[in-house]
């Protein structure tokens, strides 16, 4: 995953030499990587001295006709091959992995914004197959610890998977293996300093199985929910109502459906009790065509700093003490229980051969704390809280 530039950057240096070297073009000493090595009459150049003599404005207007975008890495640039989120004529799987992309970047720059301090960003590569960028703010200013995760993995699903997958009455029947498959798709948690500021889940994915007779099953899944220690009713009902909006710009059904599958899902059996005040989650999601599908899942993807953004600017600030921040700890234990014990996302990720532990676990708290048999105060608003955990509300009409 990597950060665009825009391409008048180079058009503002035009005209001028360059040289290729291996997987790289040189412009004015300064080298500019590509992801694959670039070709020299249909052979990749493989000779490191070359040079074509050629001007870059030349090169730009070659490289931009062919649909290439100019990205940034470690100081750096990289050229990959440029895929359009709404080109119908290309596959879902391509758009999805672009996609996913662009809303890290747009994300990340407005949180950072927030918080006054910078992602780390990790990138990695999968050896099975697939690679992701992990991007992390720890100990920010806002954020206790901030993730925006992006994956694109391929391979064959391991048996554990296909079980798993068996028991959502998907046909795989494991002696026709090895099943190809691919995802791609986004993950974001954020655990504020403040308690007074909620937690925030993100996750949308699309998932692609090549059957051995050539047909292929496909869906996507995702959602996003609020998890906040104190309850605030106008942020559950900003939140609920963002999604809603979403949902409702293609299919009023979706909302209560997946409102109702938020809640049932994001709960903690053992506990009695949800982890937060909902939002919405669905999974296995094939009922209507692919790109209508698509549409919607970018619609809701779109919606995460709408839906989230406006609540942290106003909470942020607000003054706590001990008391808030050790009924904030004692919540986050329970976020931990639910992610460790329930979560599939999860179990999936670690039973994935080559899964990145790090990534994984990126949904986890900072801070965190358990105490034996810990019930909050009668009528307080640590009490409140819990009232609206056992019995989730309707936020919207």
């Amino acid at each position: 995953m990597l950060f665009p530039l825009r391409t008048t950057r180079f058009v503002s240096r035009l005209p001028l030499t360059f040289s290729i070297i291996k997987s790289s073009i040189k412009i004015n000493n300064a080298k500019y990587y590509t992801k694959t090595p670039l070709m020299n009459n249909g052979r990749s150049s493989k000779n490191p001295s070359v040079n074509y003599g050629i001007t870059a404005s030349v090169t730009a207007f070659f490289l931009l006709c062919g649909g290439f975008h100019f990205y940034y890495n470690n100081e750096s640039f990289q050229l990959t091959r440029k895929v359009e989120c709404n080109a119908s004529n290309i596959p879902i799987r391509d758009r999805m992995e672009e996609y996913v992309k662009i809303l890290q970047r747009r994300i990340i720059k407005e949180i950072e914004l927030v918080d006054g301090n910078k992602f780390k960003i990790d990138r990695w590569e999968r050896p099975q197959g697939g690679e992701g960028i992990s991007c992390i703010l720890q100990d920010g200013k806002i954020f206790e610890k901030a993730g925006v995760n992006i994956s694109i993995v391929h391979g064959n699903l391991p048996e554990s998977a296909i079980q798993q997958m068996r028991s959502r009455n998907k046909d795989l029947d494991p002696s026709n293996g090895p099943y190809p498959f691919f995802v791609a798709g986004i993950s974001i948690v954020m655990h504020p300093h403040n308690p007074y500021a909620p937690t925030i889940h993100l996750n949308y994915r699309y998932f692609e199985i090549n059957n051995a007779n050539g047909t292929k099953l496909w869906w996507f899944g995702g959602g996003s929910d609020l998890t906040p220690s104190y309850l605030f009713e106008e942020d559950a009902i900003h939140f609920h109502k963002t999604l809603k909006d979403a949902c409702d710009k293609h299919d009023p059904s979706y909302y209560p459906e997946f409102k109702k599958w938020c809640d049932e899902y994001f709960y903690l059996k053992h506990r009695n009790e949800s982890r937060g005040v909902g939002g919405i989650f669905f999974d296995d999601l094939d009922r209507k065509p692919q790109e209508e599908t698509f549409a919607f899942i970018k619609q809701c993807g779109d919606a995460f700093l709408p839906s989230y953004v406006p609540i942290i600017q106003k909470r942020k600030d607000m003054k706590f003490g001990e008391e808030e921040k050790h009924w904030q700890q004692l919540r986050r234990g329970r976020y931990v229980e639910f992610n460790l014990i329930w979560d599939r996302g999860t179990k999936f990720g670690l039973q994935t051969p080559g899964a990145r532990i790090e990534s994984i676990f990126m949904s986890l708290p900072l801070t965190a704390r358990w105490e034996y048999m810990h019930k909050p105060e009668k009528n307080s608003r640590e009490d409140n809280l819990m009232e609206v955990l056992k019995n989730p509300r309707d936020w919207v009409a």
